[in-house]
């Protein structure tokens, strides 16, 4: 027992050891001994391949945000999206009835948080006619691990920005350890250690981490930097109404002159101005020096 123990090796391949998340844009390799008929998937994958397809194209009209998460449990992930769908109520508020309009207003749609499989992104990427190639690469190119993604119903800055406050709130950045702290993990290592005896494991306690990559927005790639510059954006509404009281404010102010001209003000300010015209030419008359 203890000689076949010894034959196994220590600590693995780096290669074994770590697991990629990239995501792959080359298509499917072809056999010559494969079979004409198309190949049959599973249900799971076909499930989760018809989600990401139906997930890219929403981005027309909704913003899909990029995050990539790690040491996430699944309770954690669930208070995770009820953190979300408080956030998301309390911003959008509710509206009491009222007589005219005696039905409450309807509850706001909730983001959705979802972790992919990057595999399968991948090829509903690949075969999404809405982005172009150079989309694509910059897309697979953002994502180096694993990858989750919030989708919102529809474009909302404000919302946005709510969400974006409640994650980095909810899920501080991981801060990375001290010397000192490595130091000290080194030696509670070494003096839990007895000659003889198997160490007991001890398992960490996983720190969730989540990193915002970017956002597929009208089928745009939106760095994370870009992301928090459309969340500073005021709504659609606000936008109209600001362009309506741009265009409206030359007609109001030409509307305000001929108000006043129209009620004679205009004329007793012509008549103090030729007052005050005639003034020094009366003095001039007179032997007067006029003023300068």
């Amino acid at each position: 027992m203890l000689r076949a123990a010894s034959r196994i090796p220590t600590s693995l391949p780096v290669s074994l050891q770590a697991r990629t998340y990239a995501i792959s844009l080359r298509p499917p390799v072809v056999y010559p001994r494969m079979k004409d008929t198309p190949r049959v998937y599973a249900e799971r994958k076909t499930y989760l391949y018809n989600q990401y397809t139906r997930l890219l194209q929403g981005t027309s009209t909704a913003p899909l945000l990029l995050f990539e998460h790690s040491d996430f449990s699944a309770t954690r992930l669930i208070q995770l999206r009820a953190d979300i769908a408080a956030a998301v109520t309390k911003h959008a508020g509710t509206v009491a009835p009222s007589l005219s309009s005696p039905t409450p207003s309807p509850p706001p749609t909730i983001p959705t948080f979802t972790v992919l499989r990057t595999s399968l992104f991948g090829v509903a990427l690949r075969e999404m006619n809405n982005f172009d190639d150079a989309t694509r690469k910059e897309i697979a190119k953002t994502v180096t691990g694993s990858l989750a993604v919030l989708s919102f119903p529809e474009l909302n800055p404000p919302q946005l920005k709510a969400v974006l406050r409640l994650l980095a709130r909810s899920v501080p950045p991981r801060k990375p350890k001290t010397p000192e702290q490595l130091e000290e993990e080194k030696k509670a290592v070494e003096a839990a250690f007895v000659p003889g005896r198997r160490p007991k494991r001890q398992k960490p306690t996983p720190v969730p981490d989540l990193k915002l990559l970017g956002a597929l927005i009208e089928g745009r790639l939106f760095k994370a930097e870009g992301v928090r510059s459309v969340a500073e954006l005021p709504t659609l509404d606000a936008l109209r109404a600001q362009i309506v009281g741009l265009l409206s404010a030359p007609a109001a102010q030409l509307s305000m002159v001929l108000s006043e001209a129209s009620g004679g003000k205009l004329k007793r300010t012509l008549e103090g101005f030729k007052k005050s015209l005639e003034e020094p030419e009366g003095q001039a008359q007179d032997g007067q020096t006029p003023p300068p």
